[in-house]
């Protein structure tokens, strides 16, 4: 897999929005995961997975669990997650591709980790090509809530499109995660959050949202630059119930457009192709905590 040989996309969309420094983005990740973020994953309770299905669908899902359920080694490019995420997990019967991010909403720390995985029981093993840190902008503070107890899962409910309940689940989000894969250059899931409204429902299977200034390493609209499937995912803190969309996304590099939106580089737009709702997937409940100050104003976007 030539995660390090250069990405061309990610290469398009720096120069397109003049990042001309060499080696940024996944090119300047190491396979290696230091002790510093190791010790971080130890004490994790939520990890936020992507993959592509055989079918060519991209899905992003998430676990959650114990603090020490992460643990990495022996070796230095290992990665052992003792939890199995619902949606996807029939993927790793056999070595695939992985995205992963640990977040850790109350302090707003996280890291990513990109890899190939199998599952080995009832958890994944992931062996990681690229091992990295983000800085803290557009994380809401969250604490988790430990006298809650968890709710029984539901059976996953599909569809084609968004019902009205889970429309305004989205337009009122401060959060979601988005996974992207480049065939060749393996599989990514990143974070995206602002104030409620930051994403826009323009239609039952249309979403937008601004991509907002970040650290230009761009690889998730890298992956997108060579192919459009994403996958997202919108948790319901509070409850614990997950939505998750794939579709396409595109990125519309028009400034003129972006311009009229507050903090934006470039707007998305996203065209569902299916939809899948879980009931108390997520065992944790954590409670608004606040903000990011860094979150720009939110805009009506222009579709």
């Amino acid at each position: 897999m030539a995660y390090h040989s250069g990405h061309p996309g990610e290469i398009a969309v720096q120069r397109r929005n003049g990042v001309t420094r060499d080696g940024w983005g996944s090119a300047g990740t190491s396979a290696a995961i230091p002790e510093v973020a190791a010790g971080f994953l130890r004490r994790q309770r939520l990890i936020a997975v992507g993959t592509a299905a055989d079918d060519g669908t991209v899905w992003a899902d998430a676990v959650t669990g114990p603090a020490g359920f992460v643990t990495t080694g022996p070796g230095d490019r290992r990665i052992v997650i003792d939890a199995l995420p619902r949606l996807v997990s029939v993927h790793y019967e056999d070595e695939h591709d992985i995205g992963l991010i640990a977040i850790e909403p109350p302090t707003r720390r996280r890291m990513r980790a990109n890899g190939v995985a199998r599952r080995d029981g009832d958890r994944l093993v992931v062996r990681t090509e690229q091992v990295y840190s983000n800085c803290p902008k557009y994380i809401q503070t969250r604490h988790i809530v430990e006298d809650v107890p968890p709710r029984v899962p539901g059976e996953p409910v599909t569809g084609r499109s968004l019902t009205a309940a889970q429309r305004e689940a989205v337009a009122r989000a401060d959060t979601f995660f988005i996974a992207t894969h480049a065939p060749g250059h393996g599989t990514d899931v990143s974070h995206r959050g602002g104030n409620p409204g930051f994403v826009q429902v323009t239609g039952t299977d249309r979403l937008t949202w601004p991509e907002y200034v970040g650290n230009g390493m761009y690889m998730t609209l890298g992956n997108l630059e060579l192919n459009p499937a994403a996958g997202l995912l919108f948790i319901d803190w509070e409850r614990g119930d997950t939505l998750h969309l794939t579709g396409r996304a595109r990125v519309d590099f028009d400034p003129g457009r972006a311009a009229s939106v507050p903090g934006a580089r470039q707007m998305v737009d996203f065209e569902i192709d299916r939809v899948v709702s879980i009931p108390g997937a997520l065992a944790l409940h954590w409670r608004f905590g606040e903000y990011h100050r860094f979150n720009p104003p939110v805009a009506e976007l222009t579709p």
